[in-house]
């Protein structure tokens, strides 16, 4: 097929070659020396000469897309954000294990490559591969008419990682007493959309419209960008050693099912609600659908990003660091082991995402107040 009747059948290969000279320089700023060829291969290099000085490493690897959180940002035309979220769903996951992100590669499927927004979506992504140390070594646009709307995309990503083999985060460090920090997410993230979109659209609510409660149209309100936990976390696993035994990524699934995927067999945990207040964001959609903040607890954070199981005596110290870091973090629970402490008979949610774990489930009624 000739390039002219290929712009016929709607690919335009011209502006998606505008859009990797627009993305360039932000892409370069996450490149160390490690990383060689720059952009525009066919693949990327990294160069793992670094990772002789480990004794046993081991690679970690997730992936992951922003779900239906890109619908607000095409039906208000902002694109900058997206890719923050992006890297927090992807490279936040491989911190949990305790691995210190090395590279990502990222995925645009569109139906007409506009150019800048290709730019500000990898500009995004580029921007938080900077702040989490992770090196952007290449990526994807395929532009697919026909399939796709003109403006509608898709991004997904994926990352690689490293950890000492002794050094590895998870359940089998977990011991009874140990304590469970919540660290406080930016608001929604990005789980739940199809939720949020479905509640505003039975209210007749256009992403327009101003939020008199949230300070902003609802649109830019719901666009909040995920935080960002991997290089606090990384710094705290690193001056608490031992301390840091298990760590839980609070996506799909919500607060119970997430911390119970990193909690062993036999143990369980208690999360008190009244250790802090839900933003306004999750209270007013909450209010909108007529619920109850209870009932949306297996599709939203409500305010906790990130759950990390410490040991008792180093807990108020980590609290206290990753607070002054910029993240709220706060004591909500206690983990026990049924050899130890009986469970207590009510319902928990056990294990999850196909790991059989502990059990957790929420307990006591949502602080009014901010935490």
């Amino acid at each position: 097929m000739s390039s002219r009747t290929y712009a016929e059948a709607g690919v335009d290969t011209a502006a998606g070659d505008r859009a990797v000279e627009l993305m360039k320089s932000a892409v370069r700023a996450t490149h160390g020396p490690e990383v060689l060829g720059g952009v525009g291969g066919f693949a990327g290099l990294f160069d793992a000469s670094a990772l002789l000085g480990y004794r046993r490493p081991l690679l970690a690897s997730s992936t992951d897309g922003v779900g239906t959180k890109v619908a607000i940002a095409q039906a208000i035309d902002k694109h900058d954000t997206i890719g923050h979220d992006l890297v927090g769903m992807v490279v936040d996951d491989i911190v949990v294990v305790g691995a210190k992100p090395l590279f990502m590669t990222d995925y645009i499927a569109c139906g007409k490559v506009f150019p800048e927004r290709i730019a500000d979506i990898v500009r995004g992504i580029a921007e938080a591969c900077e702040l989490t140390g992770t090196a952007l070594v290449g990526g994807e646009t395929a532009e697919h008419p026909g399939l796709l709307g003109v403006d509608d995309y898709d991004v997904a990503g994926a990352a690689t990682g490293i950890v000492e083999a002794d050094r590895i985060l998870g359940s089998e460090r977990v011991q009874d007493g140990d304590v469970v920090l919540a660290l406080a997410s930016s608001g929604l993230h990005s789980n739940g959309y199809s939720l949020v979109r479905h509640i505003l659209a039975k209210a007749g609510i256009g992403y327009g419209d101003r939020a008199v409660d949230l300070g902003a149209t609802w649109g830019e309100a719901l666009l909040t960008p995920t935080r960002l936990y991997t290089t606090p976390l990384l710094g705290i696993a690193e001056k608490f050693d031992s301390a840091v035994h298990s760590l839980s990524h609070v996506t799909g699934g919500g607060i119970a099912a997430n911390l119970a995927r990193v909690l062993p067999l036999g143990s369980w945990a208690e999360v008190d609600r009244s250790t802090w207040s839900p933003a306004p964001v999750f209270r007013v959609l909450s209010d909108l659908a007529g619920s109850t903040l209870e009932s949306s607890e297996g599709t939203w954070n409500l305010g906790i990003g990130f759950l990390a199981v410490v040991d008792a005596s180093s807990a108020t110290a980590i609290a206290e660091a990753l607070t002054a870091g910029g993240i709220d973090t706060w004591q909500v629970g206690t983990v026990r082991l049924d050899a130890v402490a009986a469970r207590p008979a009510g319902d928990f949610e056990q294990g999850a995402k196909g790991v059989d774990g502990g059990a957790v489930r929420l307990v006591g009624a949502y602080a009014d107040g901010a935490n």
